[in-house]
């Protein structure tokens, strides 16, 4: 079934009932996917099969990841923030004196919720993007995997993706069949099917790798989007806004942060900010354009993929007892300048012409959209991946669980934090989450039950954190206190119930709301293993931008 005959009339969201006791668990993550690309949050990509469990489960607009894949990926698994885990940056980058970045802990103070489900009598199943190191997902708790276990990525090339345990088979596609998202779905239907045969409730991680770099897909999909994406990043940004706006997604009344910045980084030594779409070439205008077109073809294929996985538990039985969650793990990547970049480096790119146009996205290519569209794809709020500002933790999500959803289509601004997938899990489960694990003392979880928030109820007020290559963030209630690197580490104080997209800054107004929040932020860095100055990332920043200029000579 398409998604849009899914949409129509094929399935009523809601409908289908299960013998099933406990309920089927699905957590969907996508990867590098902006606040506002779904229709739902206010995007023109086409999303139906989303927009749909949007509006019969709830929208929750203020729930925060840390900041990027790795960290991210290990705090939505564990229930603790990254650091806790080792994963304060990425996977093997760091000194292991660094205990908080020296890579993800295994057989350790941490545990999965793969690992809790499973004891619980769940069957435990993984499709998609690891990217949490050398410990694979069987060795975490899932019983099944098929995926992309590194960061390194292709969506036409098989030969990147494994399936665990080693003995499983393998589906066999011809050639040029291959497109990753849709064989990741493959695999997770069986999986559905699996736990479904075995009369066990599921647990699922669906991962997948879209929308993030290298921009690929078929070349019918990228078409369908070009026309769209001509009209520039700042009339779609204008676009979205509106959108936006009339959804009553933001609470208060907000504005609309101001057309972005090329932040400073080992490929710019400063700041600078985007250009006006009106000032870029024509040929620059269509290479940009192409570039967005691709990623939106990958937000469209998902969603469809999605739809697979909604009308195989229709089929089961069991869509009414799944609750399903849709994340992404950090804001739009705006990596690493206006023009975005072509290659696995990072360091080149270059203007497409001409019959060249026609081949972006497909097999051999690699393409990045670059900071103009990430601009987009965050609006309206204030930075990107990386930084610890609202485009960079604020996912869009939606919780979906059939008739237990108290108030169907509402939007909820209540502030959670991917820990809390962690114990709501433990609760739908109907399980505890363990004091010990195979032995071993594990770390408290740092998160709560969002549940409630299913029911229409408030959670306790309660301090959430980040940080993530100096970048760092505490919120409490309405307010936040953030800061990046490259402004110089300065505290800044938003009330973000008032201004979501973080425009007036009141840390000269309430200096004791600063230092209290501030106190509270080390405390927190103290007893998490978060690097109060992270000279680490400063050295490998040094590293890159000598790589930079020495491809700037060649």
């Amino acid at each position: 079934m398409n998604k849009l005959a899914l949409i129509a009339g094929g399935l009523a969201l809601g409908s289908t009932v299960t013998a099933q006791e406990k309920p089927n668990i699905i957590l969907i993550l996508a990867d590098d996917l902006g606040f506002s690309d779904l229709g739902c949050f206010g995007g023109e990509i086409e999303t139906p099969v989303l927009d749909h469990l949007a509006a019969q489960g709830i929208r929750m607009t203020q729930m925060y990841n840390s900041a990027r894949s790795c960290p991210s990926r290990a705090n939505l698994l564990t229930g603790l923030y990254p650091h806790q885990t080792g994963l304060g940056h990425m996977t093997g980058s760091h000194a292991k004196e660094a205990k908080g970045y020296a890579g993800f802990r295994s057989n350790s103070d941490n545990v999965t919720i793969a690992e809790v489900l499973k004891e619980a009598g769940y069957f435990t199943a993984m499709a998609g993007k690891w990217h949490l190191g050398k410990v694979n997902p069987v060795q975490r708790g899932f019983q099944e995997y098929y995926g992309l276990l590194g960061g390194f990525n292709s969506f036409w090339n098989p030969k990147v993706y494994t399936r665990l345990p080693k003995d499983r088979p393998l589906h066999e596609y011809a050639e040029g069949e291959f497109y990753a998202t849709n064989v990741i779905t493959d695999y997770a239907v069986d999986f559905i099917d699996q736990a479904h045969n075995e009369d066990k409730p599921l647990f699922l991680y669906l991962a997948y790798n879209a929308p993030h770099f290298p921009l690929h897909a078929p070349k019918a999909m990228i078409d369908k989007y070009m026309k769209t994406y001509l009209q520039g990043w700042d009339k779609i940004r204008d676009q979205r806004w509106k959108r936006i706006v009339g959804m009553n997604l933001l609470q208060g009344k907000p504005e609309l942060s101001p057309r972005g910045v090329v932040p400073g980084s080992f490929f710019m030594d400063e700041a600078h900010p985007l250009p006006a779409w009106d000032s870029l070439t024509k040929e620059q205008q269509t290479d940009l354009a192409r570039r967005m077109s691709i990623y939106a073809a990958m937000v469209d294929i998902m969603d469809t993929n999605i739809g697979r996985v909604v009308d195989k538990l229709d089929k089961n039985g069991e869509l009414d007892n799944t609750f399903i969650i849709f994340m992404s793990d950090n804001g739009a990547c705006a990596e690493w300048h206006e023009f975005g970049f072509d290659g696995h480096s990072g360091l080149a790119y270059h203007t497409h012409v001409g019959e060249e146009l026609d081949g972006m996205g497909l097999p051999g290519t690699y393409h990045h959209y670059g900071t103009g569209w990430a601009n987009v794809c965050c609006t309206p709020l204030s930075l990107y991946k990386h930084y610890a500002y609202e485009g960079g933790i604020s996912t869009p999500c939606i919780a979906y669980w059939g008739n237990k959803v108290k108030n169907k289509g509402k939007i909820d601004h209540q502030p959670c934090q991917f820990s809390d997938i962690m114990p709501t899990c433990v609760e739908l489960a109907e399980t505890k989450y363990p004091r010990t694990y195979q032995g071993r003392e594990i770390l408290p979880t740092a998160g709560t039950s969002i549940l409630p928030i299913l029911q229409g109820e408030k959670l306790k007020e309660r301090y959430i954190y980040a940080e993530h290559e100096g970048n760092r963030m505490v919120r409490k209630g309405d307010w936040k206190l953030v800061s990046a690197y490259f402004k110089e580490d300065k505290w800044e104080l938003y009330n973000i119930t008032k201004d979501r997209t973080e425009q007036n800054d009141l840390s000269s107004q309430y200096p004791e709301r600063v230092k209290e929040m501030e106190n509270a932020y080390f405390e927190w860095a103290d007893k998490s293993d978060v690097m109060y100055f992270p000279k680490m990332w400063n050295t490998y920043n040094q590293g890159r931008k000598k790589d930079l200029k020495e491809y700037k000579t060649k």
